[in-house]
Order: structure tokens, then sequence, then C-alpha cells
């Protein structure tokens, strides 16, 4: 005789079906409870407080300004001489800084002898907290006894005021960031290359092109994807630069003449100097709208870009 056939199963109870329905929703809702409660709550709390005059002594008194906060930066000439300080050290760290990461990475791709050393040795910088970094760089650009200013002067170059000039101090800052991030985002396109295939690269081989031919007409082109990811990164980390000039002479005002004071260190001169809450988070909401638009053009760029590859 055929076996019994097994009883049909029943209508799913009402509390399965709700939790069916509801368990996906259960499993993401940390990620925007924490989202919402340290992400998009300060974000709207912030542009709530730029449009009133609060004082860090009395957070409770709250004086209605509306886009006074707003047209006070505008008048400010510090406002002005921190925004081109940002994007000066933004050039001159991150374009060496991808350069070099791209060089690095470019080597490590190749077999080489100790090669897992290495990679693990380029994330050692980032792993390095900044205050640390910091204050050895502040120590190595030194005026009278830094070890900078020893190896010019072996070259016949004189002493370098790098806590004093301009362009100087600058460039001192501008050096612990690309120390810091160079082996970080040479890993992140050695990961890109490796996932660009290999036939790619014999077939070049085949057709007679050298090394550097391959490098700039396969491992670019394959690594476009990841150059703007890392451009797009660079840019926003430049935008909120603060640590490294902070403690790079322990002065929010960026040096005497505001030399390198960068926007991060022009917001926390304003509400933690000042105790100009208000103007703080004006200041704030104009890095958030400066990094939208940054973002924005980068990806525009490489928009256009991809089009105009994709119709040759």
């Amino acid at each position: 005789m055929p076996p019994p056939r097994p009883a049909a199963a029943g209508p799913a109870s009402p509390v399965r079906r709700a939790w069916r329905t509801l368990s996906p929703y259960a499993y993401v809702a940390p990620f925007f409870t924490l989202f919402i409660a340290f992400g998009l709550f300060p974000l709207i709390y912030t542009a709530f407080v730029s449009l009133y005059r609060v004082e860090l002594q009395t957070p409770g008194d709250m004086e209605w300004r509306g886009l006074g906060n707003y047209t006070a930066l505008l008048n400010d000439e510090f406002f002005w001489t921190s925004l081109r300080n940002t994007f000066t050290i933004g050039v001159i760290s991150t374009v060496p800084q991808l350069v070099m990461a791209l060089g690095l990475a470019h080597l490590l791709n190749y077999k080489l002898r100790g090669r897992t050393f290495f990679r693990t040795a380029m994330l050692l910088p980032y792993a390095t907290s900044v205050a640390a970094a910091t204050l050895v760089f502040a120590q190595l650009f030194g005026h009278d006894f830094g070890l900078i200013n020893y190896v010019l002067g072996l070259v016949g170059i004189g002493p370098v005021d790098w806590q004093t000039g301009t362009l100087a101090s600058q460039v001192a800052v501008s050096s612990i960031v690309i120390w810091r991030w160079t082996g970080y985002n040479a890993l992140i396109y050695l990961a890109g290359m490796q996932s660009i295939p290999q036939e790619l690269y014999e077939a070049a081989e085949m057709d007679g092109a050298s090394r550097w031919r391959q490098f700039f007409h396969v491992t670019l082109p394959g690594l476009r994807p990841t150059i703007v990811f890392t451009v797009v990164v660079s840019t926003i980390g430049a935008t909120q630069l603060f640590g490294e000039p902070l403690l790079f002479e322990g002065s929010a005002s960026g040096g005497i003449a505001h030399q390198y004071q960068t926007l991060g260190l022009y917001m926390y001169e304003q509400g933690w100097g000042f105790f100009h809450l208000g103007r703080a988070a004006a200041i704030a909401w104009v890095m958030f709208l400066l990094i939208v638009l940054l973002v924005g053009v980068n990806a525009l760029i490489a928009r256009r870009r991809s089009r105009k590859e994709a119709g040759r």
C-alpha cells in the first residue's frame, strides 16, 4: 500500500504572519535608530540652533537671529581665511597623497618578497593616533632643533619657520595628513588592482605594450571607480580637517595670523573659544553644504567622463 500522505499544513497563526512581515524591519531597526539619534537629529538640531543667538554659558537663552549668523560669517575675514586655508591644505595633502598611494599600490601589486609585511606596514600610520603623530611631526618641524631644518642645513638651505610662515605651516600640516592616509589609500587601490582581470594585462603584453603603457591603458581605466571613491572620501576628510592643525601648535586660532586655521578649527574657536554656539552651528552647516557641493561636483565630473568614454 502507498504510504499515507502527510496532512496539509493549516494556515499560519496571526502572530506568525505578523512576525514574517515585521521581522525584516526589526533586523534593520538598530541601524536606523542609531542613525536618527546620532546622525539625523544632530543635523536638524544644528540647523535649528544656527538660526539663534546661543551662548555656551547660557544655552537655554535663545534669541532669534534668522540668517544673522550666516551673514556675520560672510562679513568675517577670518571665515574666508579659514575657507581658503581649508582649500589650500586640502589640495596640498590630497593630490600628493593619492599619487603616492597609487604608485605604492602598483609596486605592491607585483610579486615581491615580503609583500604581506609591506601591506601590513602600510596601515601602521593609519593606526597611529592623531595626537601622537602630530606631536612627533611638530618636533620634526621645529625651527631651532627640528630634524627637517637640520637636514635642510646640510644641503645649504637656511632654517624654515614651519609654524609661522603661511605656506610652510600649511605644508607641514599637510605632511601629517599625507603620512597618515597614504598607506590606507594604497591598500584601497591595491584591492581595486587585484580585481582587474589578468587577461587584459596578458593581451596588452602580447600586443607589445610596456609596463608603463599597461599602467596607463589597463590599470588606470580599471581603477576609475576606485579613484573617484578615494577622491570623494579625501575631499570630505580635507574639509573636516581638525586634529592635525589643532595639535600642531596647540592653538585653535591656527597660528599667530590664522595662517593654517581650517573651517574645523574656526568652528571650534567660535563655539568653545568665544562661546558662540549659534555661529558655530552656522559654520557646521556651511561645512556640510560645502561637502555636498564638492561631492556633487566630483560625481558630475565622473559621470560626464564615463558618458564621454561610452560614446567613443
